[in-house]
Parts: structure tokens; C-alpha cells; sequence
């Protein structure tokens, strides 16, 4: 048991939250907690970060252990990069790595008792180092951060700049890397594409460590937990098994329950007209039988009745009066903040009653579009214009039209002073807040509870342009429902922003698609979205490599006769080249077989070293076809080739995936360099630090990169380039000195 929660009570004012709820967490259990909004799902996650007091019982959390905790909201500042926050993390395995860079230059000048001792701290540090994936911990950043959504050009971008799902992304990468024993994840699917969210259901799946999840999204919980945890009323029960488990015994178990509460009912009003009956007939014999009933009935334990929970929010959006036909009219708007250009030259139009949905990947400007809309902020060039009599509701996704210093009720009645204390409390019971939880501050709410606030508030604003950034982010699924029906109804305008590909398929009448700068229309709804995607998409916004592609396309069109006739002759000599290249591979002479042999037996079984050997004879086998490309590519100019530098960029992958033969010929066949050859020699001591090379004896040393000259002279030859980029006595000198 790595998480145990016992007896935790916690009230605010006369609501009770909590009541005696007791639960535990198992080492690598995936857990969900579920409840309806407002249930105190959040309010227990921080309980467990002492972040709340509980007003009675205790969080345990087991002996050396530590929790990582993604809150709803992140409020990320500073001037770092994505990258740079994500690298921060792993600031431990930095200093590693330069301390041992630092014993390595020590070591080149130290001798007896004091190198002795340098390599036993040396030796210590790598395998502590090795231990905490330091070989392969930029290949991690960079694995989180592509799989989270965020793309290479992204990695360079100030997180001052980044909204507020890509800061909540950011903070969940920064969680993932940091692999804390538990993970507590409040909704962490809200601001992920469907992509994303796959992504790291298959990582919390091979998490190491055990994750406690909330998330209104079943499917996700479907695929990753195995354990429910749920909130009701207060009360806390636990169930083995996935959501769709869950529902399932939950609805069994409310079923056997008010049976057997309408079974006992029955029998205790029939007891109760017998007790009445006997008694009625006024003798000492029937009187003394109803009291012996009377006392047996008032034994028997009475089973609750089964509380009836008040979940359905009442939403009605009325427009007060009715806008032109032109709703919204966007010209030529353009938008890029440095380094990175979101859109330019947009242009669309929204007519009267419809409702449409900008989707799109996360960062590609739909929430930064919103804010032009509303004036939030600026656009670089181009313009918008609203139609006649158009008045805006906007719904915010980061809740910043709400004020968190204000309760509820002052919330309301400040944006709307004309509204009774009767009619604001009754247009709150609509949204669920009742009794003193009108007296809530905003800034104690739960995410699904601010949404419900904001909802409200557009309901009361009567506007007939509704402008919703992701409406369905913390909302249960009943409430989704709800306001889908809402929405359906209005019969005003509404333009969203959502990842909810369900809540688009039910609500749009038109989705505009923001991608590669550019805007595309689809008269239809998500289904027909995905059934013309591909088409409409190369159509009317290409990718800009694509564009280019097509324009060389055309410009090749367009040769003359003798031109292409050239060109024809050109490929002709080509593929005679590579013929002659692929023939030039049975006159090179692979690693002699004793040398094999030697080399095999001078290294330990299943060692770096020997993983390596096993695996050259498959390498240089296999080389002809990878290398003939090169050749012809390399053709016209001077090519030289380094198998050290190219087994240098690729060390840290060969040595954390069991030396991926494919990683390594692709680095063979690619890395064709051109630098100065001085500029290549550390590049094979990298190589020897990176698989633990340096650790073997001298003549174990040699023999390993002797191999590799081999290698690369034949790589060489391959290439076209009959001498190794570096000459073999220098760097068997380099290998002497190491």
C-alpha cells in the first residue's frame, strides 16, 4: 500500500463534503475517483497534497515515497521555453553528467592511488548515472513533449506566450518526467486532442509508479484504470474493476439496495398494523403479543433509503431580442506572436441560428481568435465586423470573466443588480448551488462548479452571439447532455471552440477547421468533417512543405523537351552508379572471422560490447542497399563519411533499446559529413562513453574501435569516398589516450 486515506471528514459551513471516507492505493494501482461535480473530488486531492486540512481523520503515505499532483488550473510564469521547463526537471541527471565529464578530464591527469580512486567514484557515478536513464533523458523530453501534441517548433516558445490548456500540458509533461511514485491527476484529459489523449492512456499504462486519476471522460478510464473510487453524498466506496465495471455494479448494488429498503418498508408497516390490531382488541394476551412484536421491530437495524442525488442543472438560453442576418464578418485577419505565426489571412462569415465549432490541433490560435472576437486582444492585420444588433455572451475556458474574490451570490448580483435575492437564488438552484452554497467563494470552487457559475451568467445575459471556449471542460456527462439540449433550442448564434468530438457532432451546423494557418469550411457536422478532411484540407490548406512540393512539381512541368530528355539521361547514369555500387560490396572485405572471433571472446557476455559485435555482421550485410542511396545522393559533390560521429549521434538509442539494428544502419546510410576531420575525433570517444566502451581494458578498447574503423571504411567505400574521414593512426592514438 503506497496511499491510505482514513476516516478523512471535512465540512464548509452546514454542507458536509466528505464524511469517514476511507480508501487506499496499491503500488502500480491505476485508481479513478469519480462523483458529480462538486462532490469534493478536488477538495480531497488536496487534502491528500496538505494543501486542505481535513476537519477529522489522516492521510499515510508510505515510507520514502512521493507524489507528483496536477491541479486543474496551472498559472505557469517565467521567461523559459517549453523546453526549458521540461529540462528543469531532470536538473539532477545534468549535474551528473557534467560531474562526470569532470572526473573524465581528472582522470587524464591523475595517477596512482588518487586515479584509483577517481575511478571507483567514476565507476559509481555511471551506474547511478545509467540507473536514472541520464543516456536517454533528452530523448524522454522529447518523447513527452511530441506525445502531448507539442511539435519541435514548439519547443523553442516562451511559456509566457502559451494558453492556458498548453501551460496545463506543459505541467503535465514537467509531472510525467519528474515520475513521481503516485501520480494525482485532476482532469488531465481537458485541454489534450484525441491524439494525446491515446498517448498517454498507453503511458499511464506502463507507468512504474501508481496513478489516482479524476476525469468525466469514460472511455479514458475505461482503457486505464482498475479501480473506482466514488464520491456520493458524502460517503466513499470503492469498486474493483474499470468505469463500465463500475456503472455496472453501481447501478446492481442502488438496485438491491432500494429492494430491500421497499421489502423492509413492507414489512415493518405490516408489523406495525398487526401490533395496532392486537392492541385494538383490548386483552392481556394480545396486548403482551404486540408488545413482544413491538420489541422485535424496534431491534431490527433500519436500511436507508437510497438518497436521491440532485445532479441535473436547468439551462434556457433565450436571446432577448434577434440579431441581423450577419452575425460575424472576419476579413484578412492575421495573428503570430515571435517565433510563430498562428494564422494569416483568415476569412470567414457566421449567419443568423447557426452554430458552428472552430476545431483544430492545440496551438493553432482558436482561443486566441475568440479573444479578437471579443476584444481581448489585438490582431496584426485584417478586421472583423459584427452585424446589426449583435451582443456577445462569452464563455472563457481559463474562467477569467469570473472573480475570485467574490462569492457566488455577489458574483450574480453584481453583473445583474436589477435581480432580486429570490430570483438569483432560484436561478443558482437551476445550476445546482443551493442552501450556503451561494456563499461559496469563486476562488474555492471546483473547475466543473466555476463552469456551471460562467454558464449561468450567460444564461442570464440574454445575448443573442454566444462565444463558448471549450463549454464542456469539466463538466459531468449529465451536464454535457444538458447543455447540448441548450444549445440545440437557442435560437440565437453560437460559435464554440471544443475538443469534444461527440458534443460537435451533436450541437454544429458547420465547422471551420484551423489548420496550417488557414481556414477550411465544412458544411456539416463532425462525421461529415471526417469524411471530407483529407480531401478538402490538401484542397484549400496545404501544408507549406506540400505547397512547395507542388510548386516544383509544376516548375518541372513545365521543362522543355531537351531539358527533360537531360534529366532522363541523368537518372539513366544514376542507376548505373548504384548497380556498380551494389556489385563494389562482394569486392570489400568484410571483419576478418578470426578478428570476430577474437573481438567476441575478449568481451563479456550480454555486455554493451558484445551486443554491439553481434550485431555488425547483420550491419554490414545489410548496407549495400542503404548505402547506394547515398552515393547517388552525395553524387556532384565531396562526401565523407564517419562511422564514429554517426554511431555518436545514435549511442544513447542504441544503448536503451538493445542496440535497434534499423536505428543503426539508418545512421550509417545517412551520415554523410563534410567537417574537418580533427573536429570528428571526440566524436568516438562520446561514442565509447555513451556505451561504456571506456570501462574495458586497453586491448578490449582497441579491438572495439578497430572494429569500427573497419566499419567505416567499408561504409567509405560504399559512399563512393575511397579514404576514411580520419586517418587510422590518429585515431588510434585518440583511442590510446582515452
Amino acid at each position: 500500500m503506497i496511499l491510505s486515506c482514513q476516516n478523512i471528514c471535512k465540512s464548509f459551513g452546514e454542507k458536509i463534503i466528505l464524511k469517514d471516507a476511507s480508501f487506499h492505493i496499491e503500488d502500480r494501482e491505476k485508481a479513478a475517483l469519480i462523483g458529480n461535480n462538486g462532490a469534493g473530488k478536488t477538495t480531497l486531492l488536496r487534502i491528500i497534497m496538505h494543501e486542505l486540512s481535513p476537519d477529522s481523520g489522516n492521510v499515510v503515505l508510505a515510507k520514502d515515497k512521493n507524489i507528483g499532483y496536477l491541479a486543474q488550473y496551472q498559472d505557469i510564469h517565467g521567461h523559459h521555453t517549453i523546453y526549458e521547463e521540461l529540462i528543469s526537471t531532470k536538473q539532477h541527471i545534468i549535474d551528473m553528467e557534467n560531474r562526470l565529464r569532470s572526473l573524465e578530464q581528472e582522470m587524464k591527469t591523475t595517477t596512482g592511488d588518487a586515479l584509483d580512486s577517481l575511478m571507483n567514484t567514476y565507476t559509481r557515478l555511471s551506474h547511478q548515472f545509467e540507473l536514472e536513464n541520464g543516456y536517454a533523458y533528452k530523448s524522454e523530453i522529447m518523447g513527452v513533449l511530441k506525445g502531448l501534441g507539442f511539435t519541435e517548433e514548439d519547443f523553442e516558445r516562451q511559456i509566457e506566450t502559451l494558453s492556458g490548456g498548453q501551460k496545463t500540458r506543459v505541467a503535465l509533461g514537467k509531472l510525467l518526467l519528474a515520475s513521481p511514485d503516485i501520480l494525482l491527476l485532476d482532469e488531465p484529459t481537458n485541454h489534450l486532442d484525441m491524439e494525446s489523449i491515446s498517448w498517454l492512456e498507453t503511458y499511464l499504462l506502463n507507468y512504474p509508479g501508481a496513478v489516482f486519476i479524476v476525469s468525466h471522460d469514460r472511455y479514458f478510464l475505461d482503457k486505464v484504470v482498475t479501480k473506482v473510487v466514488e464520491i456520493e453524498a458524502g460517503n466513499m466506496r470503492m469498486y474493483s474493476g474499470n468505469y463500465s465495471a463500475y456503472a455496472l455494479k453501481k447501478a446492481q448494488l442502488r438496485d438491491a439496495q432500494y429492494k430491500a429498503y421497499l421489502n423492509q418498508q413492507r414489512d415493518i408497516k405490516h408489523q406495525e398494523a398487526v401490533i395496532a390490531k392486537l392492541k385494538s382488541f383490548n386483552r392481556e394476551k394480545s396486548i403482551k403479543r404486540a408488545e413482544s412484536r413491538e420489541k422485535m421491530l424496534d431491534k431490527v437495524q433500519r436500511i436507508d433509503k437510497p438518497q436521491e442525488i440532485q445532479n441535473q442543472m436547468r439551462i434556457s438560453l433565450e436571446p432577448r431580442f434577434v440579431s441581423g442576418n450577419d452575425v460575424l464578418t472576419v476579413e484578412s485577419l492575421s495573428k503570430s506572436f515571435p517565433g510563430q505565426t498562428l494564422f494569416s489571412d483568415i476569412s470567414f462569415e457566421i449567419k443568423r441560428g447557426e452554430r458552428v465549432a472552430l476545431i483544430g490541433n492545440n496551438g493553432t490560435g482558436k482561443t486566441t481568435m475568440l479573444k479578437i472576437i471579443n476584444g481581448l486582444i489585438d490582431a496584426d492585420s485584417g478586421r472583423f465586423t459584427l452585424g446589426s444588433k449583435v451582443q456577445i455572451g462569452y464563455y472563457d475556458q481559463e474562467h477569467h470573466v469570473l472573480h475570485m474574490e467574490k462569492t457566488i451570490f455577489e458574483e450574480i448580483s453584481d453583473a445583474y443588480p436589477t435581480l432580486t435575492e429570490t430570483e438569483i437564488r432560484n436561478m443558482l438552484a437551476a445550476f445546482l448551488f443551493t442552501g450556503d452554497d451561494v456563499f461559496k467563494l469563486i476562488s474555492a470552487l471546483s473547475g466543473g462548479e466555476r463552469g456551471r457559475v460562467s454558464l449561468a451568467k450567460l444564461m442570464l445575459s440574454e445575448a443573442n452571439f454566444l462565444i463558448l471556449d471549450e463549454p464542456t471542460n469539466h463538466l459531468d456527462i449529465a451536464s454535457k447532455e444538458i447543455l447540448e439540449e441548450a444549445l440545440n433550442s437557442y435560437t440565437g448564434t453560437v460559435f464554440y471552440v471544443s475538443h469534444d468530438r461527440y458534443f460537435i457532432n451533436q450541437t454544429a451546423t458547420r465547422i471551420l477547421d484551423l489548420t496550417n494557418q488557414a481556414i477550411v469550411n465544412y458544411i456539416g457536422d463532425y462525421d461529415y468533417y471526417l469524411e471530407k478532411k483529407e480531401e478538402l484540407t490538401e484542397k484549400y490548406a496545404p501544408a507549406a512543405a506540400q505547397a512547395v512540393t507542388e510548386a516544383k512539381q509544376a516548375s518541372d512541368n513545365k521543362l522543355s523537351w531537351q531539358q527533360q530528355k537531360e534529366e532522363q539521361a541523368r537518372q539513366r547514369k544514376r542507376e548505373n552508379e548504384l548497380k556498380k555500387v551494389e556489385a563494389r560490396i562482394f569486392r570489400t572485405s568484410p571483419p576478418s572471422a578470426s578478428f570476430m572471433t577474437q573481438l567476441a571472446r575478449a568481451t563479456k557476455k550480454n555486455s554493451p560490447a558484445s551486443r554491439f559485435v553481434r550485431i555488425v555482421e547483420k550491419v554490414v550485410r545489410k548496407m549495400p542497399t542503404h548505402c547506394a542511396r547515398i552515393s547517388s545522393r552525395s553524387s556532384g559533390r565531396r562526401a565523407s563519411f564517419s562511422i564514429g560521429f554517426s554511431t555518436a549521434i545514435v549511442g544513447t538509442s542504441l544503448y536503451k533499446n538493445q542496440f535497434r539494428l534499423d536505428d543503426l544502419l539508418g545512421t550509417v546510410a545517412d551520415a554523410v559529413h563534410s567537417a574537418h576531420p580533427f573536429q570528428l575525433v571526440g566524436s568516438f570517444q562520446d561514442f565509447g562513453y555513451t556505451l561504456g566502451f571506456l570501462h574495458l581494458p586497453d586491448g578490449q578498447r582497441k579491438l572495439i574501435f578497430g572494429l569500427l574503423v573497419q566499419l567505416g571504411k567499408i561504409a567509405a567505400q560504399l559512399t563512393g569516398q575511397e579514404q576514411l574521414i580520419i586517418p587510422d593512426g590518429m585515431l588510434l592514438l585518440q583511442i590510446h589516450l582515452m
